[in-house]
């Protein structure tokens, strides 16, 4: 078991957990992940790190109540615990791996939507506490919704707001102020996005008009977590990947993104149906939705 230490509501259904996983938090670097249980019979889900401190023990996941497994998860309260929390998974940043002088040559600007924001952040920081300056663009349907703003203005070069109706910051996409910012000079070797598919999708089709050098972090549907299953299976370049073991970064601009999407929304209607179950049971009334209609 996994005890949650510390539990804080970021914006409207987005939940930050800090757990205690030493083993995790040791081996941990920026853009691996975990998969989450709330319990035995729960869904595995899988969950970007948010961030990690290897002397505390504790790794952060931030999660958003989207379906049945992720309302369990968010609905455990501190001192509560997750049954399972395996990892670091997947492949660190590229970044991590290259030399100092390669590091501080570079000029990085971090795209984050929504709650993609949250893996972000620990990519950021590590650059920075490495002398490493890099801008960072933060988007939101609105300033309500907006999260990690104080956290990534103290390691981020310069930090940029854009909310989808003009309640905080540039009014507008994330492509669109991002476009802007270089046509105002703004000089990038690196784009990293992470956030929805779509918003992805258009980032990529964005930087590529610069050849701007991008990579998105791809949360795709998992089961094993191993590759065996091959529920996470996206199309890179025209070959099969695996988010799990191959990701879950990729170069943004061979990703297949409407393949992936219609894989993401395979299952929405067997998502409802247990969403309709989970709502009756709650209310306490005997379920007559069948799973198998």
């Amino acid at each position: 078991m996994y005890p949650i230490l510390e539990k804080r509501c970021l914006a409207q259904g987005i939940w930050l957990m800090k757990i205690l996983a030493p083993r995790v938090a040791a081996s941990a670097l920026p853009g691996q992940f975990v998969i989450v249980r709330a319990d035995e019979r729960g869904e595995r889900i899988p969950l970007t790190i948010a961030d990690f401190d290897k002397e505390a023990g504790t790794v952060t996941i931030v999660t958003q109540t989207i379906g049945v497994s992720t309302r369990k998860i968010c609905a455990l309260e501190t001192g509560d615990a997750l049954a399972d929390f395996a990892g670091p998974l997947g492949h660190p940043s590229e970044f991590v791996r290259l030399s100092p002088e390669e590091l501080r040559s570079r000029r990085y600007v971090f795209i984050g939507g929504g709650v993609g924001t949250a893996p972000v952040y620990p990519q950021v920081k590590w650059l920075h506490e490495h002398g490493v300056e890099a801008d960072v663009i933060i988007g939101a349907k609105n300033k309500e919704m907006l999260i990690y703003v104080d956290e990534m203005r103290a390691v981020a070069k310069n930090l940029h707001i854009a909310t989808d109706d003009g309640s905080e910051g540039f009014k507008g996409l994330v492509t669109q102020l991002l476009e802007k910012l270089i046509a105002d000079g703004g000089r990038y070797d690196e784009c990293v996005a992470i956030g929805p598919m779509i918003m992805m999708k258009f980032v990529a089709l964005t930087t590529k008009k610069y050849a701007l050098k991008t990579t998105v972090s791809l949360n795709a549907l998992m089961v094993d977590g191993t590759g065996m299953c091959g529920a996470c299976r996206v199309s890179v370049g025209g070959r099969t990947r695996f988010t799990c073991v191959d990701g879950p970064e990729f170069d943004a601009h061979e990703v297949d993104f409407d393949e992936a999407m219609r894989r993401q929304g395979m299952y929405r209607t067997q998502e409802q149906r247990a969403a309709a179950i989970a709502a009756e049971r709650e209310a306490g009334h005997q379920c007559k939705i069948g799973l198998d209609k």
